[in-house]
């Protein structure tokens, strides 16, 4: 409130050296707001997307089941297929969720290995501790931009200048063939650094996958507060959920008339137009 805003053009900012945030403008934040007032509203109880119960078990139950309709960036058929093989039981699987099932990891032979790795199918290999300490959390497989450029600087012995521009080819939707400049640097850098031949076309091709585009963590993180926030309110409140769904709409990939399918699936009784009762909005009414 009483704060000034100045939208500039994001080329200039970068030229300025000026520090750059993507503000998005999701529905789902719209969403969760309208739902999180109805749930204060009608049942009297008051949370925020800080609030709301953490990793609660019913949720991820939930998730692992694919029962994601309408919930936030998870409810796409390529990422309800990935559910239940990934299995997700705490947040940070949910950031790894989001992330793998992109054009860049897909591309990349990211996810295959990932799954095998998590399922202890496959052993997780690590030529040197320092790339341990990049890779430890995503089981060996770099599948965030921000392991790409550890991975590069370590393995490859590239700057930090040079490990940004190989983030900004990543980070450049739909533009492939722009990581490939970089071929060369990496292999003969992971080559002059001890790294086996197949060790280093292995990684360059997991990174030139990255320029099909891939997730930063960070981004992939706050997809995921969402994600677990909507799914919860869907777990535990599957009426206020559509409730708010149906008053933030257009959004998401389901159509209205498949979202009410799915909620009176999940025991919501939907009731038809009232004259003397309704709202401009959908909203909640007890049993009376």
């Amino acid at each position: 409130e009483q704060r000034q805003i100045i939208e500039w053009d994001k080329d200039d900012i970068d030229v300025l050296k000026f520090m750059k945030v993507d503000i998005l403008a999701l529905g789902m934040l719209t969403c969760m707001k309208k739902g999180l007032d109805l749930l204060a509203e009608h049942k009297d109880q008051h949370f925020t997307l800080q609030s709301i119960p953490a990793e609660d078990p019913r949720t991820y139950a939930m998730i692992r089941k694919a029962d994601t309709i309408g919930v936030f960036q998870i409810e796409s058929r390529a990422q309800m297929s990935m559910l239940p093989r990934l299995k997700p039981r705490v947040f940070y699987d949910l950031v790894i969720e989001v992330a793998i099932v992109r054009p860049g990891p897909i591309q990349g032979d990211m996810v295959h290995p990932y799954l095998r790795r998590r399922e202890g199918i496959e052993p997780e290999n690590y030529p040197t501790p320092e790339l341990e300490k990049v890779l430890r959390k995503t089981l060996g497989i770099p599948l965030f931009q921000e392991q790409a450029m550890q991975v590069a600087m370590i393995c490859a012995g590239f700057t930090a200048a040079e490990a940004d521009q190989l983030r900004r080819a990543m980070a450049t939707f739909k533009n492939t063939g722009t990581v490939s400049q970089f071929q060369r640097r990496l292999i003969e850098g992971m080559r002059a650094n001890g790294y086996p031949e197949e060790f280093a076309e292995r990684i360059y091709q997991q990174l030139e996958g990255f320029g099909s585009y891939g997730f930063p963590e960070s981004h992939a993180a706050s997809f995921a507060i969402l994600a677990y926030s909507s799914s919860w309110m869907k777990c535990t409140h599957p009426d206020v959920f559509l409730a708010s769904l149906l008053n933030s709409q257009p959004m998401g990939f389901y159509a209205p008339a498949q979202l009410v399918r799915d909620a009176r699936e999940h025991g919501v009784e939907i009731r038809p137009v009232c004259v003397n009762a309704s709202r401009w909005d959908s909203t909640l009414e007890g049993p009376e």
